[in-house]
């Protein structure tokens, strides 16, 4: 027993004597941190930023994107200020690219235009961002943690083509991205939003024919919309037509312009349905004087409309049932000012 135990100790002490590789994935570089080394991994770190663009540049190539990805973000971390940091910055967006991380090649380009301005392929940033913000417009999904698709979001794809204006406000892609962002709005069925996008565009870029009247014409089409989901308020039915009204006179050469006069005709029929919804709000609770008042309206609107036909119908019978109250009234405000009351319509 005490001989078996002896050789255990042994044995346990041969191997913790015994000289081993141990392997150090981690590695720890003065005034940079630890970076991960993979074990049997090439040498990747250089002493000059050109060098280590360099190896970057070279591993991209390859598509090796973790390699140039971390050679990358040490030539912009150690050498902020050098005229290959700016090259370096949107290396590393084109690697998250490059593996389908979308949001985060976003927010990577997005520092290249904020730190280097001036960085010679402006033009191509804003493009890979237009191209990314598209293809979550389209509906790719947002990932969680940069890892897990979680979900589409209009919001946030909002938020991507509003920076892309600001980035090149007096660029080609700038009219294209706030047009975008009503389309983005209208996705989210936040119609106001959208319109709101719309005209903005149609504001800023007045001096481009085209933009202005697709952004006209569609923020009437996005009032439409609004229009269809209200119950009883028919303000955005109103606006819409004011919308298409300003689009057929500003350009009535436009193909759309009879589609547009096609669009009014059914929003007048949408506010005389409207209007009819609120007088029998009222009818309905025996305010007749009011009732009256939104059954003329539904005639105004759209005098051809079966809305118009019931309201007609309905105050036919109300003007009926409301003329001797209004009698009554007229004699009491007679009564108190000294006046004789009407005589009785004869029969």
């Amino acid at each position: 027993m005490k001989r078996g135990l002896l050789l255990l100790i042994l044995v346990i002490a041969g191997v913790l004597l015994l000289p081993l590789r141990c392997p150090a994935p981690f590695v720890y570089t003065p005034g940079e941190g630890w970076t991960y080394e993979s074990v049997g991994g090439t040498k990747w770190q250089r002493a000059r930023a050109k060098d280590q663009y360099e190896v970057a540049k070279a591993a991209f190539d390859q598509k090796k994107y973790g390699l140039a990805a971390k050679a990358a973000r040490r030539t912009v971390k150690r050498w902020p200020l050098s005229d290959y940091a700016a090259q370096a910055q949107f290396l590393l967006g084109r690697c998250y690219e490059a593996r389908h991380q979308d949001e985060k090649a976003f927010k990577e380009y997005q520092k290249v235009i904020e730190k280097y301005p001036k960085a010679p392929n402006y033009s191509e940033i804003l493009q890979r961002q237009y191209e990314i913000a598209g293809r979550f417009l389209a509906g790719q999904w947002f990932k969680l943690w940069g890892v897990i698709p979680f979900f589409p979001s209009m919001e946030k794809t909002s938020e991507m083509y509003a920076k892309i204006v600001r980035n090149g406000p007096y660029t080609d892609l700038a009219p294209q991205a706030q047009m975008k962002i009503g389309a983005a709005r209208e996705k989210q069925k936040e119609y106001s939003l959208a319109v709101k996008a719309y005209e903005k565009a149609a504001d800023v870029y007045h001096d481009d024919r085209k933009v202005a009247s697709d952004a006209t014409f569609k923020a009437g089409m996005a009032y439409d919309k609004q229009a269809q989901t209200a119950e009883y308020d028919q303000s955005a039915a109103g606006s819409a037509i004011s919308t298409f009204n300003d689009f057929i006179v500003l350009f009535p050469d436009d193909k759309r312009t009879t589609q547009a006069q096609k669009v009014i005709v059914t929003l007048r029929t949408e506010q005389a349905r409207g209007a009819f919804q609120v007088a029998r709000f009222y009818d309905k609770r025996r305010k007749w004087l009011a009732a009256q008042v939104y059954y003329n309206e539904t005639v105004n609107k759209d005098p051809e409309s079966v809305f118009a036909a019931q309201a007609k119908q309905r105050l036919q019978v109300l003007k009926k049932r409301t003329a001797g109250f209004i009698e009554a009234e007229q004699n009491a405000m007679g009564a108190e000012t000294g006046q004789p009351p009407k005589p009785a319509p004869t029969p």
